[in-house]
């Protein structure tokens, strides 16, 4: 409208110049032609320029919104690390695309700058800076950007987790040994009746038959083995729970602990096996030595790799048989309802599952630990008989 507007302006200027213009009536209709002309191109500009930047907007507009659907697509890679990995802050579920949860406090300490307390909600964005301290968008990890040396002793998910089981494991059994200390004769209660199968369990079938006479010397540890990591598995498979016997690091403090008891225990028989077997002859000793010194460290090594991989896996396909609702859905509303059944039927099925497997790791973790130490502690028993 704007441009017929001008136009029927330009034709009216035209008409009127014809008229009293006189006796430069030609002159007049040539400068007057060639104004129009120039205001029309110049009106033709303008709506192309306008045209163009409607279209270069609307594009922007439309790659805007490519790359927020891109971003805001399901990603089950970075859900389920997101899930199975330590964290500095427990994070329960998502609502209205933001995290329902709390931060925790970030504890760094430097040589030359010292100890730095925060929140992680300070330094939470990528790019965000506190006290020279970021988060790596890579890594997830606190760094620095000058590159200064720091040590990292933040209370991670994992830490409060452990520190949850740590305190249920006060609460249960000092309860406990304290209803056996005021009723000792009398039929258990409550959660004796729960615990006192279990603690019979790790006593008569794996304590006694592995370390013999030597038991009680060591079931104080199988006992709190077994009950730490069964109710850490327990812990894990609560939806936002902490994967912490899915963690390398715990894992290998737990076979760390074995190890010590196996090298701290240790007799003359076993280094002696280690070094040189009875009965084997010396050009054979040359390869079998070696392989035992090996099995010294491999043992403990076959501890953390079970547990931590056993934990890990199970946690992996929940989630992984969970996501595949969200990827068949953005395909297909009718495929995603049908995936949805099938998947609620084989999750419900795989979390049974891991219920028996959260109670059977423990119990062969701490079963293995005890066959460990009782060859390490176990005496001679050809020279006991000789003597």
């Amino acid at each position: 409208m704007k441009g017929l507007k001008n136009t029927l302006f330009v034709g009216f200027l035209v008409a009127f110049t014809l008229v009293f213009a006189g006796l430069n009536e030609a002159k007049a209709v040539d400068v007057t032609t060639a104004a129009a002309v120039q205001t029309s191109a110049v009106i033709a500009a303008e709506e192309n320029t306008n045209e163009a930047t409607a279209n270069a907007a609307e594009e922007k507009h439309e790659e805007a919104a490519a790359h927020e659907g891109a971003h805001e697509k399901f990603n089950p890679a970075e859900v389920i690390k997101h899930h199975v990995k330590d964290a500095y802050s427990w994070d329960f579920f998502e609502m209205d695309g933001k995290a329902v949860g709390f931060n925790l406090p970030c504890l760094v300490y430097s040589p030359k700058l010292g100890l730095s307390c925060f929140s992680y909600a300070k330094i939470k964005e990528h790019g965000t800076e506190y006290e020279g301290y970021s988060i790596d968008h890579l890594t997830h990890k606190i760094t620095r950007e000058d590159g200064e040396k720091f040590y990292d002793i933040s209370i991670t998910k994992n830490v409060v987790s452990l520190l949850i089981s740590a305190f249920l494991l006060l609460f249960i059994f000092i309860g406990v040994a304290r209803k056996y200390a005021k009723n000792p004769n009398s039929a258990p209660t409550g959660f004796q009746s729960l615990l006192e199968p279990l603690i019979l369990m790790i006593q008569e079938d794996v304590a006694k038959p592995m370390l013999g006479k030597k038991y009680l010397k060591f079931l104080p540890y199988l006992l709190t083995l077994f009950f730490f990591i069964w109710i850490n598995n327990l812990l894990g498979l609560i939806p936002g729970g902490a994967n912490l016997t899915g963690n390398t690091s715990v894992t290998a403090v737990l076979a760390g602990v074995t190890f010590f008891c196996i090298m701290a225990f240790s007799n003359k028989h076993y280094w002696g096996h280690i070094f040189a077997m009875p009965g084997v002859p010396k050009f054979v000793l040359i390869i079998l030595t070696p392989v035992e010194i090996l099995g010294i460290f491999i043992k403990p090594f076959a501890l953390l790799i079970r547990l931590f991989a056993n934990i890990l896996a199970g946690h992996m396909i929940i989630l992984t048989v969970v996501g595949l609702i969200f990827i068949t859905a953005e395909m297909s509303k009718g495929l995603g309802i049908g995936t949805a059944v099938f998947s609620m039927v084989f999750g419900v099925f795989m979390f049974s599952i891991e219920l028996l497997v959260a109670f059977v790791q423990a119990y062969i973790f701490t079963t293995l630990s005890a066959l460990f130490i009782s060859e390490a502690v176990a005496e001679h028993h050809h020279e006991e008989a000789h003597h």
